[in-house]
């Protein structure tokens, strides 16, 4: 679909004899990034896409294929895992590195996905954020509620990133009934808990799922062996986790230093 508006876009924009400088004056983009749009390497956002649509007399045409390029809320990779989680029962996690997308702020996501490599265009930056907070229903608009049990390392908490609000959104949460948050902190890290994030999923059908993610890739895998290794590793890590209790207050703790 990227592809396919920014070539619609270059057709439009060619047919018309508006030059690519002219656009990227009009959008306030640069013409390098017009040109990445065009060539399907960045979607097209809607502010170019309406410029060039009155620029080039598109009678909305053009401005027609933001609908089409909302609906792909989240990265390729994740696509799958989110259509998952939105059938899930329980929902359990580990993350050694950030603080889990279902209890971010929309400061802290917006750190996150701001900042990230390589650079997103301003409207899809903006679109994940919004996709990321609506994610978090799962918390509270489920019924019956999703059970929910995040297992966070104390690396991700000691982010510079991670300020008082974000602390005090994990508080929060971890007074929900249907969620358990424990962290773990780093005297307690044991081997598997430097091997990466996971999420192990459950759905009402009993259909199992396990989601480990890298830099470059992802998987999302129904395999029984793979489910297998992955719920023991959370096991384990849980098991050296601080108890909800003493995690809400390590949590409280650090609220104090920060205020």
């Amino acid at each position: 679909m990227w592809r396919f508006s920014g070539n619609q876009l270059k057709r439009w924009r060619t047919k018309a004899n508006v030059s690519r400088e002219e656009l990227a004056a009009a959008s306030n983009y640069s013409p390098d990034t017009i040109k990445a749009m065009e060539q399907g390497v960045r979607m097209p956002t809607p502010r170019v896409l309406d410029v060039a649509d009155e620029l080039c007399g598109a009678e909305g045409i053009l401005s027609a294929a933001k609908d089409y390029l909302s609906r792909e809320k989240f990265p390729p990779r994740a696509q799958e895992f989110m259509e998952r989680e939105r059938e899930a029962v329980s929902h359990w996690s580990y993350e050694p590195t950030y603080i889990p997308g279902l209890l971010q702020t929309e400061a802290y996501a917006r750190l996150l996905i701001d900042n990230h490599v390589p650079t997103l265009d301003e409207g899809t930056v903006e679109q994940r954020i919004a996709a990321r907070m609506d994610r978090q229903a799962l918390l509270t608009e489920r019924k019956p509620p999703v059970a929910l049990s995040f297992v966070v390392y104390e690396a991700a908490l000691r982010a510079p990133q991670v300020d008082a609000e974000q602390l005090r959104q994990l508080l929060k949460a971890s007074a929900l009934r249907n969620v358990v948050l424990q962290v773990l902190p780093f005297e307690r890290a044991i081997p598997a808990a430097f091997m990466g994030p996971m999420v192990l999923l459950e759905t009402g059908d009993h259909e199992r799922f396990a989601f480990t993610e890298g830099p470059l890739a992802s998987e999302l895998s129904a395999d029984p062996e793979v489910v297998r290794r992955t719920t023991e590793r959370l096991s384990m890590i849980r098991t050296q986790a601080l108890r909800p209790d003493e995690s809400a207050h390590f949590l409280e703790r650090m609220v104090d230093r920060h205020d």
